[in-house]
């Protein structure tokens, strides 16, 4: 039996630190009243330590602001900061050269660098996806989808965006493929296009290349034909991308009314990414294993970051309401309360980042280029609509 108290408690807890705490910390210590858009490189108590400017989270932030605005509360301060970081990127982050966005820009958007991924784009599209939304204005609909099938383009155009390996090692990446679904579902929710529908068949059916029943596990790189590339790289197993990857399915699942084979694909990715990934010893989701055992290479390997977390939380919830099975419940409380035992600093706003492995903390800046306002934000949101749907079941 449900516990309806916990889930209420979780509920009004997700909204609580949303309004109170995450939203406020952001709009107070890393929007730009100068040159617009949102600084992330900020120290444990919300000093600017860089202004160098991560595109991805213009995008992000830009989401985040119409997300919680049109799900939890009508805040004008929060579609304010979605509108800065949304002109923003359209003033200073696209080169005017081959359309490509950029990674980072100076504070005045002056760009720094790019990269060979696609992942501002994606960011972006969503941002004005979720803006169409909360401020009515379509044009920017519109704008969301033409830069979906730029990203279309992009990637399936050889010789715009260089190749991670030379050709004596094929391989493509579980990243590409999976946030491309999480892209066009937002898209969709405002505006209708065939070949938004066409890019989730077509992750769907390459993420099927990544999941290897051997190892009982997803993999982030494989060669095209979906084999193992049986080297230190080619056997990581991400566990908090596989989570975030099982959620994103079962969004979709429920998009085509709890589609089973979708709903069988996304819980055992989840199953086996919890295995892998689940801390016995001191709790929380680890950060990389290998498929095969042998020591993970990167460095971070044992740590316990902000974001997978974060996605457990809203991928078992989801996934106790596609089935039905109590266990989930189980893994979100495990989840929940290691997250909240850990990441926030209760001395001052928002969470920390990066913890090692005993859930001790790592570093305590409350961003930089990689973590700000959008897995905690997204993860409040998301949790406390799929508890509050829980609980009206």
């Amino acid at each position: 039996m449900i516990d309806k108290e916990y889930l209420s408690q979780c509920s009004e807890r997700y909204k609580a630190d949303l309004k109170g705490n995450i939203m406020p910390f952001w709009i107070e210590k890393g929007l730009d009243p100068v040159y617009g858009g949102v600084y992330t490189c900020l120290d444990r108590q919300g000093n600017i330590m860089d202004t160098t400017k991560s595109v991805w989270f213009q995008g992000r932030f830009g989401f985040i602001g119409s997300f919680a605005f049109n799900n939890i509360e009508k805040n004008p301060q929060w579609l304010d900061a979605s509108r800065s970081c949304i002109e923003f990127i359209e003033a200073h982050c696209s080169d005017p050269e081959d359309g490509r966005m950029y990674f980072e820009v100076m504070a005045d958007g002056t760009p720094l660098r790019k990269r060979r991924y696609v992942f501002s784009e994606c960011f972006a599209a969503i941002a004005m996806s979720e803006y169409a939304l909360a401020s009515g204005d379509m044009t920017y609909a519109a704008k969301a989808l033409a830069l979906f099938k730029e990203i279309r383009r992009f990637i399936s155009t050889p010789g715009i965006l260089p190749p991670k390996y030379l050709p004596t090692q094929p391989a493509i990446g579980h990243s590409i493929t999976m946030i491309l679904i999480n892209t066009a579902s937002c898209i969709r929710k405002v505006i209708s296009d065939p070949e938004l529908d066409s890019q989730i068949d077509e992750s769907i059916e390459k993420i099927k290349l990544f999941i290897h029943p051997e190892y009982k596990a997803l993999l982030e790189t494989v060669t095209p034909e979906g084999n193992l590339i049986d080297t230190c790289s080619g056997r990581t197993i991400n566990p908090g991308h596989c989570i975030e990857t099982a959620w994103f399915l079962l969004e979709e699942a429920r998009h085509r009314n709890w589609d089973k084979q979708l709903v069988e694909m996304a819980t055992q990715i989840l199953d086996w990414s919890w295995d892998w990934g689940w801390d016995e010893e001191f709790g929380g989701i680890i950060n990389f294993r290998d498929c095969r055992n042998f020591p993970p290479q990167d460095y971070s390997q044992d740590m316990k970051f902000w974001w997978p977390q974060c996605e457990t939380v809203i991928a078992t919830l989801y996934a106790y309401i596609a089935t039905g099975n109590e266990k989930y419940l189980d893994m979100h409380r495990k989840a929940n309360e290691w997250m909240y035992a850990h990441l926030p600093d209760a001395e001052y706003p928002e969470w920390y980042g990066y913890l090692h492995r005993d859930g001790s903390v790592a570093q305590p800046a409350k961003g930089n280029i990689f973590k700000g306002p959008f897995h905690i934000p997204r993860m409040l949101v998301q949790a406390s609509k799929l508890c509050d749907e829980i609980l009206a079941m």
